[in-house]
């Protein structure tokens, strides 16, 4: 009777420790059975444009008369961030628009009075950089400060504590858009190095240092970050759960001004994309994802990998699942989707990666022995 009691106490330690995904993330030392895990030895589900929402119905109609089929490239909406987060997205993407500093440079979109639409939401008013696709034209966001953006990701992250790492990938935009019916619309406010001390400014706001994986915690004392990732490599998985990492999506002007900011990659909160040989060079942006032979050697090299596996809702108005499946083959590690569900408007088309539970171990990169277990939550 003592021996049935002892063993229900510890039956049931042994499923609490489980439930908090202890048992599955640690391993003994030199355990071949159970290797260490880093953060380039997963495989995960990413959402693109993460907190759009589409046009209603009369300003896509008007969109189509003036664009044609270009507009069904705005026609999805996705999840609330703390949704994706449920249904297994481990990076999101946020387009991030500098606004006044007063706000409100995109709080009145020329179209909504003219078709009778709903007022934008009055966070579009407040101080602060914003989150949305395209000024005038798509604008509804689920997050439309970037700030509001970042409280959501932290306050899922502080109800799920042992969470796999959340990747931010931030697309700095400022571009214009034509004006064919010459309605007044406006122009973005063009990003600067002190744009980015902002965004910096307000990562901080949110989330405390020992949250952020730092491009310093990466390069440590070597000479470049690349030279860390390749001898070095990223950080376990184990030291990494509960935090988030930033990237920046962007190669051209609006990186060299990031740059400009911090030139030593140490001094930044966030990971700027760069491909080798660029000395910076730890998280590349590869998009195309039938590149899989290109992507592949990124990835067992030791670089962290960014792919799609849709876009512009081509794949789900036809069902074409060619372009997810190169992406999953690729062992990129981020597989980014605007089809975390499907729209049952289109067909059932929607991304997932293999296997029984939300993550897997990378077919490329993960070492021998990972196991699905390890990457329990």
């Amino acid at each position: 009777m003592g021996t049935r009691g002892n063993k229900g106490k510890l039956g049931s330690l042994t499923s609490v420790v489980a439930a908090a995904g202890l048992l599955a993330a640690c391993c003994a030392p030199g355990d071949l059975n159970c290797p260490e895990l880093r953060l380039n030895h997963i495989q995960v589900l990413a959402s693109h444009n993460s907190y759009h929402q589409e046009p209603e119905p009369p300003l896509m109609a008007a969109l189509r008369g003036v664009v044609g089929d270009q507009a069904n490239g705005w026609e999805y909406t996705h999840l609330p961030l703390s949704q994706e987060f449920d249904h297994g997205v481990r990076e999101i993407e946020l387009d991030v628009f500098v606004d006044s500093p007063t706000g409100g440079h995109y709080a009145t979109p020329k179209l909504v009075p003219l078709l009778g639409l709903s007022p934008v939401d009055p966070r579009m008013s407040q101080p602060g950089l914003k989150v949305f696709h395209i000024q005038e034209i798509d604008y509804r966001s689920s997050c439309p400060t970037f700030v509001s953006c970042l409280e959501q990701v932290r306050d899922w992250s502080d109800d799920h504590p042992d969470h796999l790492p959340i990747t931010i990938q931030i697309e700095p935009k400022d571009d214009s858009i034509g004006d064919p019916a010459g309605l007044g619309f406006i122009d973005p406010l063009l990003w600067t190095t002190p744009a980015f001390a902002t965004l910096e400014d307000e990562i901080a706001s949110v989330f405390p240092e020992g949250r952020i994986i730092r491009p310093g915690d990466v390069k440590g004392d070597h000479s470049t970050l690349r030279e860390a990732v390749l001898e070095d490599g990223w950080p376990t998985l184990s030291s990494a759960r509960g935090k988030v990492m930033f990237t920046l999506d962007d190669t051209g002007a609006e990186r060299a001004l990031y740059r400009a900011l911090h030139p030593d990659v140490s001094d930044r909160l966030i990971f700027a994309a760069a491909a080798p040989p660029d000395p910076e060079a730890a998280f590349v942006v590869m998009n195309n994802a039938h590149d899989t032979a290109a992507i592949q050697s990124l990835v067992a090299q030791g670089y962290l990998v960014r792919t799609r596996a849709d876009a512009d809702t081509a794949q789900a108005r036809t069902g074409d699942t060619s372009t997810r499946d190169a992406a999953l083959a690729s062992a990129a590690h981020f597989i980014s989707t605007d089809y975390v569900i499907p729209d049952p408007r289109f067909t059932n088309y929607s991304v997932a990666i293999p296997g029984d539970g939300p993550f897997r171990c990378n077919p490329i990169s993960a070492p021998a022995g990972c196991r699905a277990a390890q990457l329990q939550e």
